[in-house]
């Protein structure tokens, strides 16, 4: 009986959990690419037109036909392995979820064909060998000035003016 009146409050609390449990799905998707477009954190997949090719935020993988099957690759695939992700037109396709973006291609590719632009597109980031870089100024009083420039030319100034 003393059993019997312990495991009944166990067996009810364990069913009260049960019942109440509620299902989590943490899906981290990862950092988008500095080239990736701004204003799109909770986004997983870019269809990128011009290449005819997906990119997977989660995975960083690309997804492109090779031999007439997907695949996917950590680099884009030979033939566009000088394209420029950073000014190239990114889709970012906000109504799919699961794995296989692919199997809409047929309407991505009529929808957003190769030279497709919905207008001017910023990236996260700023392209390799454009990032700022900070310049030490000194004014005529001796103090430091901190500039910031886009990393354009060697921080002289321009022009003939006469040197202080």
């Amino acid at each position: 009986m003393k059993t019997m009146k312990f495991l009944l409050p166990v067996i009810a609390f364990i069913t009260c959990t049960l019942s109440q449990a509620q299902v989590n799905i943490n899906v981290n998707l990862g950092a988008p690419p500095a080239w990736g477009p701004a204003g799109y954190t909770e986004v997983r997949y870019y269809y990128l037109p011009d290449i005819y090719t997906y990119y997977d935020v989660g995975t960083r993988e690309y997804i492109y036909t090779r031999n007439g099957a997907w695949v996917r690759t950590t680099t884009l695939p030979v033939a566009y392995r000088h394209y420029d992700l950073y000014r190239g037109h990114k889709v970012v396709l906000t109504d799919y979820r699961g794995t296989t973006p692919y199997v809409y291609y047929k309407t991505h590719k009529v929808k957003y064909p190769k030279g497709y632009k919905a207008g001017p597109q910023k990236t996260i980031g700023l392209p390799p060998g454009q990032a700022k870089k900070a310049v030490v100024v000194h004014t005529p009083s001796g103090h430091k000035v901190v500039a910031k420039g886009k990393g354009h030319g060697n921080g002289k100034a321009k022009g003939k003016g006469k040197k202080h």
